[in-house]
């Protein structure tokens, strides 16, 4: 019997899309995962991150991968009503990849600090009768759900890649690094605009 794992990868950057990604793998790979030593992005280092996308993409009955671009985040930042801004479209997002993927469970890494109304939010966008375990840290307590964020930050790590070889060093994307906060107020100095890349609606460009 299989099961999908949901997780994101770049929801607080001011640069660049974020990335959420659905694995469904049966239960004897979700052990050979960790096995293999698969666990959630942030305690593996990129390089291992990179083998270890490729072993998933390899065991995983199916993936999917979605990038919501940074206007997309936008509209529902800036125009969403309560509670149908950052936390439903990512809710939106995973449940799509839930549907497609189909399986009678899923797990879910909820950004919502009520994780069960984020778990409700999921369901109630669902086309198919699949279970839905919505909870923190979710990538830290199931194998499926580090795999799937292990494909988000790889996918989310290249997409800053192609960014840094348009614009130079960014930095992260995130409004914490220094590198980044540079770059984007030597980009407004010297062009009087962000570059599109940035999400318009985060309060660091205001300050900036």
């Amino acid at each position: 019997m299989a099961t999908i794992g949901v997780d994101e990868a770049g929801r607080g950057s001011v640069l660049g899309p974020m990335i959420i990604a659905g694995v469904k793998a049966s239960k004897y790979n979700i052990k050979k995962f960790a096995k293999e030593g698969i666990k959630d992005s942030k305690l593996v280092s990129p390089k291992k991150r990179e083998v270890f996308a490729r072993l998933i993409k390899e065991l995983s009955d199916e993936y999917i991968i979605k990038k919501v671009n940074p206007k997309t985040i936008d509209n529902y930042v800036i125009n969403g009503k309560k509670f149908r801004r950052l936390n439903y479209l990512e809710a939106k997002t995973m449940a799509k990849i839930i549907d497609n993927l189909f399986a009678k469970t899923a797990y879910v890494d909820a950004c919502d600090i009520n994780a069960k109304r984020y778990g409700i939010t999921i369901k109630e966008q669902l086309h198919n009768p699949i279970r839905i375990y919505s909870s923190h840290k979710a990538d830290m307590k199931y194998t499926v759900v580090g795999a799937a964020s292990i494909l988000a930050k790889v996918t989310r790590d290249n997409e800053i890649k192609k960014l840094k070889k348009k614009y130079g060093d960014i930095g992260s994307g995130y409004p914490s690094d220094d590198k980044t906060i540079k770059f984007l107020k030597r980009y407004k100095k010297e062009n009087k605009e962000f570059p599109k890349c940035v999400r318009f609606s985060w309060k660091t460009l205001k300050r900036i």
